[in-house]
């Protein structure tokens, strides 16, 4: 926004001395007592240029998760363009940390229990702390990677919290990974647990996806390792009549992938939230 323009002449040429202020989304870092782990757990809060000027406006929040090995910053890191995203559709974006927990309650270890912390303990922070539209219909989730299978997950569990959920390169099938990501720690072996490894997988839960319809979007890069599981997921959703959005584009599993793929997902929420 030009906030002043001076303009001096100096005998031979104009001199014009403009001074900018360039309006942009903010970042808070939060920290969020879970009772459910006995500790503190940060957040990032991105919120839309204006936010703060307007006290009596609210938004609609967008739940951003992030990959394995990741945490609550990497988004605003390593995506800059969401920020900016915050701006153009007006959101608040919540970045939560999830650490290497795969988003659901670990059946064997009570230190990861982080579908409990986002879902009683971290939303009804958000809605009390910030200006939101505290109301399913203006709530949506997604994530990327690890962070994909959770956006899933979180949805079709808590059908009632979240009008749509995303998934970019989403690890939405555990089973064919027995030996990566620390899965093994989370839920036990899969030669000693391979029930509770299907219970936990987004593919063998989306007979849920029923009662409050959920809007949703696949997406996943044709070079990814992640391809086929995502391939019999939309394959399960065609099979189960599942409405849902599935989108296969040229690119792998890194950031300048989900760079792009984070601006298809919020546009795809922008028109949920638009049609509400």
């Amino acid at each position: 926004m030009l906030r002043s323009l001076y303009i001096k002449f100096t005998g031979c040429c104009w001199m014009i001395l403009a001074s900018f202020i360039l309006n942009a989304a903010t970042i808070d870092t939060v920290s969020v007592k879970s009772l459910a782990m006995n500790k503190s757990i940060q957040c990032v809060v991105i919120k839309p240029n204006g936010y703060d000027e307007n006290p009596t406006d609210r938004y609609v929040t967008v739940y951003l998760l992030h990959g394995y090995s990741g945490n609550y910053s990497d988004w605003v890191k390593k995506a800059p363009n969401v920020k900016a995203l915050a701006d153009q559709y007006d959101i608040l974006v919540i970045c939560p940390d999830g650490a290497k927990s795969w988003y659901f309650d670990s059946p064997v270890d009570n230190n990861m229990r982080y579908e409990t912390h986002i879902i009683q303990e971290l939303i009804p922070f958000i809605d009390k702390k910030y200006r939101t539209l505290n109301t399913r219909d203006s709530r949506a989730i997604t994530g990327l990677s690890m962070g994909g299978h959770g956006a899933l997950f979180l949805a079709l569990n808590h059908p009632e919290l979240f009008a749509a959920a995303g998934s970019m390169s989403g690890g939405v099938d555990l089973t064919p990974f027995p030996g990566n990501w620390e899965i093994a720690d989370r839920l036990g072996k899969y030669d000693d647990q391979p029930a509770v490894w299907e219970q936990h997988s987004v593919i063998n839960r989306m007979h849920l996806a029923s009662g409050k319809p959920v809007a949703f979007m696949i997406d996943c890069g044709v070079d990814d390792f992640f391809l086929q599981v995502n391939r019999a997921l939309h394959e399960r959703m065609l099979y189960l009549n599942i409405p849902h959005h599935y989108i296969e584009r040229p690119g792998a599993h890194n950031w300048e992938y989900w760079q792009e793929a984070v601006a298809y997902q919020v546009l795809f929420f922008h028109r949920v939230f638009s049609k509400k």
